[in-house]
């Protein structure tokens, strides 16, 4: 498979996204192509910036703070389990948060944070998938495999001004 990508400048740094054939968002990851090669299995990339152009325009508009919910088609391979998951992250609030703890109890899987944390973790999606709005039991902002600065600065512009 074959994906068309572009890669655009955020206050984050450079930031990249994939979409398939149909145009469905596949794989984003904050750097250049290498970084969203280590997140999506492709036999290939195109740029294109014009088979991005809603997706750029909503994340720009993110960026911005002047979007709170994305309209864009996913199509993010995963396992059942990753996708109940990344389902449930997309529930939580544009500016709130939610432990790994809360996500499991939600999902009616008591005592699974760890197995939501991992699903967390092999998000292809960042920022409308939003893994960084998941946050240790004790508040902490743990587990972003962008670290923890574009986190903060993620969960930053989704405060109320």
């Amino acid at each position: 498979m074959t994906l068309r990508y572009d890669t655009f400048p955020t206050f984050c740094g450079a930031f990249s996204a994939a979409v398939d054939a149909n145009g469905a968002l596949v794989a984003t990851a904050f750097g250049s192509l290498a970084a969203l090669k280590q997140r999506v299995d492709a036999q290939g990339f195109i740029r294109d910036a014009e088979a991005l152009s809603k997706v750029r325009r909503e994340l720009e508009e993110y960026f911005a703070g002047k979007r709170r919910a994305f309209t864009v088609r996913l199509a993010a391979a995963g396992t059942p389990f990753q996708q109940e998951v990344w389902s449930a992250l997309r529930k939580i609030p544009c500016g709130a948060t939610a432990s790994y703890g809360e996500i499991a109890t939600a999902l009616g899987r008591a005592g699974a944070a760890r197995a939501v944390g991992r699903a967390n973790g092999a998000n292809p999606v960042c920022v409308i998938v939003p893994c960084h709005r998941v946050i240790g039991a004790d508040g902490s902002l743990t587990g972003f495999a962008f670290g923890e600065k574009i986190k903060r600065q993620l969960l930053g512009i989704e405060q109320p001004a």
